[in-house]
């Protein structure tokens, strides 16, 4: 079933110092459920697009299951106030989320969806191993067709976006959200259910780093991640501690590198202003 993912308001508008009538484009918003074997969750403010990339991508990055085969079914159903993504896992699978559910208390709430554990925010996550190397161009050209294929975000101004890309900056998935965690989740489902591997690309996201980005990406296996804004300290430290190229400030032809410089071709080369 399809969503509209944005619908046309009437506003105000002050322009050249006076006040016209005119419309606006705004982005769907809706609260998505995702369910396992029965049971809620999380609960997102989301768009309503590509809604079985985020069920599935959401329960990899959350470590509920480790592959799309670890689902038996899942059916996107709309239920009173919202959407429910409801998943059912493999019984070899589900008893492993059985044993975790127990440790998860309080409300749902984005990024770490209803996780009250503060060990469970901090997953232990393996080191990301990095295959090759990626040009500076390549980084350009992913955000320079990231930028030309966001529709939504064209007709909104209101939305998140995230892509991956091969090597050389090719744009393959580009997927599209109100929330940029929600975003990346649907990038992640996507590769998953085409059988692509994380590790042989790039991730591109138009929003500030976060830690939970970080994870994410770690999570794909992805080991690098580029960003039109800024990171965090905290998810500095992580992409460093992760082996994770954080690239970030992304801003025309220029953009800044603040850990494992090494996996962009040149700037092991780089020089002090002084120099």
């Amino acid at each position: 079933m399809a969503y509209e993912t944005f619908h046309s308001r009437p506003a105000i508008a002050y322009r050249k110092g006076g006040f016209q009538f005119e419309r606006r484009l705004v982005p769907e918003e809706a609260a998505i459920a995702v369910s396992v074997n029965g049971t809620t969750h999380a609960v997102m403010m989301a768009t309503p697009a590509d809604l079985q990339d985020f069920a599935v991508g959401l329960i990899l990055n959350e470590g509920i299951a480790t592959t799309p085969s670890d689902i038996a079914d899942l059916s996107i159903e709309e239920v009173e106030g919202g959407i429910d993504c409801r998943v059912w896992l493999k019984p070899e699978r589900a008893a492993g989320y059985v044993a975790r559910r127990r440790q998860m208390t309080g409300p749902v709430g984005c990024g770490l969806c209803g996780v009250d554990s503060l060990a469970l925010a901090s997953p232990d996550l393996a080191m990301v191993r990095r295959s090759f190397r990626v040009r500076p161009q390549a980084i350009l050209r992913g955000f320079e067709e990231l930028q030309r294929q966001q529709e939504l975000s064209r007709r909104t101004k209101a939305v998140h976006a995230a892509g991956f890309c091969h090597e050389e900056g090719e744009l393959v998935v580009l997927r599209e959200d109100v929330g940029r965690h929600n975003a990346l989740d649907k990038v992640a489902g996507s590769l998953a259910l085409d059988g692509r591997n994380a590790a042989s690309g790039f991730l591109l996201v138009t929003s500030r780093v976060s830690v939970e980005l970080i994870q994410k990406a770690a999570r794909m296996s992805c080991a690098i991640l580029a960003a039109v804004s800024a990171p965090t300290d905290l998810a500095i430290r992580t992409a460093q501690a992760l082996g994770i190229c954080l690239v970030a400030v992304a801003r025309g032809d220029e953009f800044e590198i603040f850990t494992h410089e090494h996996g962009v071709l040149g700037a092991g080369e780089a020089t002090s202003d002084a120099a």
